[in-house]
């Protein structure tokens, strides 16, 4: 596309299937890899993926001939195949269906990687739950509490 330009900043937020600890530290930095991997590979650049046990954060730029639906679509239906296709974890492995998308400027990008750089450290204060609620309410997102996440088993 000549004489189109974009910069696009998006952070997608998604976790493990009734947000079950499945990502250990034996797994999670090539999980968080494929993930990067599939990202990369769509045509958009990945910025940075992070994330804990029951979830992951990526900061990513967004190629503006890719929908956020099939961005995600394609990074939890691969990322979900190769990690049972290759046994990372003890239990299969499913990404709770949906996902957060948060868009940014450029001015908050150094924020914004900082903030999931450092994960683990921010989930010793609060949980998954908590920090996807207040990222809906502070971006004025409607939702119905009782949709956010599966019930746990």
């Amino acid at each position: 596309m000549s004489n189109t330009f974009h910069q696009v900043y998006i952070q997608a937020v998604f976790a493990v299937k009734y947000r079950e600890a499945l990502i250990t530290n034996e797994c999670k930095s090539k999980i968080l890899s494929v993930i990067g991997n599939l990202i990369n590979e769509t045509g958009c650049k990945t910025i940075i993926v992070n994330g804990t046990e029951d979830h992951v954060h990526c900061l990513l730029t967004l190629k503006p001939t890719i929908s956020v639906s099939d961005l995600m679509k394609v990074v939890k239906g691969k990322s979900s195949k190769y990690i049972n296709d290759n046994k990372l974890t003890k239990y299969k492995f499913e990404w709770q269906e949906g996902y957060g998308v948060f868009s940014y400027s450029k001015s908050h990008i150094d924020a914004i990687y900082k903030y999931i750089e450092n994960q683990e450290e921010h989930h010793k204060k609060q949980n998954f739950k908590d920090e996807y609620s207040s990222f809906l309410k502070k971006y004025d997102t409607k939702f119905d509490e009782r949709c956010i996440f599966e019930n746990l088993i």
